[in-house]
């Protein structure tokens, strides 16, 4: 086998890649600015090329003949006719429609392909957002619906090259105490460049625990404006408070919480998507939309950027003149929605590996196992007469899956452990059968903070949580999870789940899942296990 051409190109669009050949790192490095990561087993790691991917790279300079040079660069074989015209296609849409300045209410999209202008303005869904002018390849659009009518395009195949210049806002000082790793360092250059055009927004990609909240700060300290930083939770909100008093000099009397308990607008303000969004109604107004209206940003921040809300595409559109960032560990939506990420919060520019991560000890190492028990004899007949989702109800909830948190308790004696649920009464039984502390939706933010609070200090070493820990949790001295039940097939899930236990630590992480055999759980579990696999992860099965 050739080493020096570890790549396959196939006629899906796929790139296999040679794990094992010496050229493995400087082929990777090339190609992950226009593929998408999709598996990255023990031996062959496989990408995809795809319209969002493609664009990604134009919006960074790369070409379609830079792109086919890389490929045949290092392919075992001659690149598939159509993957080439594929690539010279897609990547020939970015930069057709730009969009500029015009008057104080509306911006102009000039179009230089008159047959896209025409499909532009025949398209019924997008007769409401962009109004031609009396020129056949320039359109106008209003400013609150610059995000809906960028939506719009790219569904239609079209993305826009938006060079509106980006508004810095007035001068916050803040500087950063804690110094940065080097792929932090790489991922805020990656938003930063040289702070030109088509520079200052974008999506980072890092896994949990890898720094993103301290990649959201350098960020602030480069710009030195007023900030806005868009969470998930109100714990989260606490978390990137504490954070930010902890890694910067800033006064925290600079600091502002904006959520269902606070309503502050300081020149750094931490709020969250829900009460962004709040309305009493479908028709009423959005209540707190003074906070995006009135506050002069010249930064924001979207944390957890894969959970943004649908109302927060439509109503954030004044948020697209500044410089912005989304931060996540992974932009699986299991609606399939990436490209509302690509349109308004920005291209991916920055992804890093997990395994990567771990092999550089600046993740912890992860071990990941699925324990199959059956169901009771009791829950059978139920079983077999329920619906889809009852079944899957039922054996999610199987009894039986106490006594293994049993066994996994003893095995993980002394250590940091979560015990991880969907159903309150599952978890309802387990405290009762176990006496520890527990987090739901419905615990309050203050009892929120005190029982994570006092798992990081180490004063509770189990707690049992809901659906309500899966994202913005910071819980570094975690190593065990132990998973009872979860939202049917969700990758996007399971990689949060996971994330809980990564936070770099001296010992192995292991992460459970407890599954019933021969049930719909164990259909489900499949994708999700496939997921872990193809991220690198080591996955074992046990049955009990």
């Amino acid at each position: 086998m050739a080493t020096d051409k570890p790549l396959i190109i196939q006629s899906d669009r796929t790139l296999m890649l040679d794990v094992h050949s010496p050229s493995f790192d400087d082929c990777r490095n090339q190609i992950i600015a226009f593929s998408e990561l999709i598996k990255a087993p023990e031996h062959v790691h496989t990408y995809n090329i795809s319209p969002i991917s493609l664009w990604n790279a134009a919006s960074a300079g790369i070409s379609a003949d830079e792109i086919l040079q890389r490929l045949n660069r290092w392919t075992r074989f001659p690149i598939p006719t159509n993957v080439a015209k594929f690539i010279e296609d897609i990547t020939s849409r970015y930069g057709k429609l730009k969009l500029f300045p015009f008057n104080e209410e509306r911006y102009l999209l000039k179009v230089s392909d008159s047959l896209i202008a025409h499909a532009i303005a025949s398209d019924q869904k997008l007769k409401d957002l962009v109004h031609r002018t009396d020129k056949a390849d320039e359109f106008e659009i209003l400013k609150y619906d610059r995000g809906t009518a960028k939506l719009a395009l790219i569904k239609l195949g079209y993305p826009v090259d938006d060079l509106i210049p980006l508004v810095k806002s007035e001068p916050v000082p803040i500087s950063l105490k804690a110094e940065l790793r080097s792929y932090q360092d790489q991922a805020v250059k990656s938003i930063l460049g040289d702070m030109g055009p088509g520079t200052g927004f974008g999506t980072i990609v890092m896994p949990c625990g890898s720094g993103k909240t301290l990649v959201g700060m350098a960020l602030m300290t480069h710009l030195q404006t007023r900030t806005l930083i868009l969470c998930p939770n109100v714990v989260a909100v606490h978390q990137w408070i504490a954070e930010l008093k902890a890694k910067t000099d800033i006064d925290s009397s600079l600091i502002g919480e904006y959520s269902g308990e606070k309503k502050e607008i300081k020149p750094i303000t931490v709020c969250t998507y829900q009460v962004l969004t709040y309305r009493a109604s479908k028709t009423d107004p959005f209540e707190h939309m003074s906070i995006i209206e009135k506050g002069n940003w010249g930064l924001v921040l979207y944390d957890e950027v894969h959970m943004l809300p649908a109302p927060v595409f439509k109503i954030t559109a004044e948020l697209q003149a500044i410089y912005r960032a989304g931060l996540t560990a992974t932009l699986i939506r299991e609606d399939g929605r990436e490209e509302d990420v690509f349109s308004l919060v920005g291209p991916k520019r920055y992804d890093i590996p997990w395994t990567d991560l771990s092999q550089s000890g600046w993740i912890a190492s992860a071990y990941c196992v699925e324990v199959r028990i059956p169901l009771p004899e009791e829950s059978a007949l139920p079983y077999a007469m329920a619906s889809k989702r009852e079944k899957y109800k039922i054996a999610s909830t199987n009894i039986r899956k106490e006594k293994v948190i049993e066994a996994l308790l003893a095995k993980h004696k002394g250590e940091s452990i979560l015990i991880i649920g969907q159903y309150l009464d599952q978890l309802k039984e387990v405290q009762k059968h176990f006496g520890f502390p527990m987090i739901t939706g419905s615990t309050s933010n203050t009892r929120r903070d005190e029982l994570y609070a006092a798992f990081r200090e180490g004063k509770e070493k189990i707690i049992i949580v809901s659906k309500v820990a899966n994202f913005a949790i910071d819980l570094p001295d975690a190593s065990v999870a132990i998973q009872i039940s979860g939202t049917f097939g969700s990758r996007q899930e399971e990689a949060q789940r996971l994330g809980r236990i990564l936070r770099p630590k001296d010992r192995t992480s292991f992460f459970y899942s407890v599954i019933s055999r021969y049930t719909v759980e164990e259909e489900f579990s499949q994708n999700r296990q496939r997921f872990l696999v193809e991220q690198g992860y080591k996955y074992e099965l046990l049955e009990v």
